[in-house]
């Protein structure tokens, strides 16, 4: 009869064995999710910017790293809307993803987040080469309630941002507002406003919170955009 400690000796080394074994499985999980979450991230902020693609016939993996690579330039300015190189400080600049085709700059993209009803909303702005109208918005991580604030990922909702526009005829930020309903063709102001989504009345007010609170960290740098300084 084999004895306690063979047992215990038995059982330790399987427990160390699986456990050695979970952990590599993990890691190796880990970073196969950082790197899909890092390609969404690229795919999103193409969407954004105009590069079309269909929900039946999406981008390859391998298509968002050329695309990406080759028609997409990440830069970083300072709060007042200076180009940084050589920054080792990156975390207290802003990241802005310019596209550009044939050396000319299309479009610019920022990083927007803020709190909607029930979690954080991760997206992207882009905007047109003109620093003032919306060329596209994309959300790429939420956890709003489907068929209600989940709508905000849908292209119906983000469609209606485009040719928008954040600045007002005397200059001024004044954002893009989604509003309760359907705005009016009547309506003076319907430049900077949205339709909203019925039922998620909560998750427009506060996309309509960050997305002003975005827009004025980069308005120095769509001013100097306006005012046609090369960045």
């Amino acid at each position: 009869m084999r004895s306690n400690f063979y047992t215990l000796a038995f059982t330790s080394a399987v427990t160390i064995i699986l456990g050695f074994l979970l952990a590599l499985a993990s890691e190796s999980l880990k970073e196969r999710q950082e790197m899909n979450i890092e390609l969404d991230k690229k795919n999103n902020i193409l969407s954004a910017l105009g590069f079309i693609q269909s929900e039946s016939n999406p981008l390859t993996k391998k298509e968002i790293k050329i695309l990406f690579k080759k028609s997409v330039k990440e830069i970083n300015v300072d709060k007042n809307g200076n180009l940084v190189k050589n920054s080792n400080v990156k975390f207290e600049n802003l990241t802005v993803y310019k596209k550009v085709i044939n050396h000319k700059t299309e479009g610019y993209a920022i990083p927007i987040s803020g709190k909607g009803l029930w979690s954080t909303l991760f997206g992207y702005l882009a905007v047109e080469p003109d620093g003032m109208t919306i060329k596209g918005i994309t959300f790429y991580e939420h956890k709003e309630t489907a068929g209600l604030g989940g709508e905000i990922e849908k292209s119906w909702f983000q469609n209606n941002f485009i040719g928008k526009r954040f600045i007002d005829k005397k200059g001024q930020l004044v954002s893009i507002e989604v509003i309760k309903g359907t705005v009016s063709e009547d309506d003076p102001e319907k430049i900077h406003k949205v339709d909203g989504i019925s039922g998620a009345t909560m998750t427009g007010r506060g996309l309509n919170k960050f997305l002003m609170e975005d827009l004025q960290k980069y308005e120095p740098f769509f001013k100097k955009i306006r005012d046609e300084v090369e960045i």
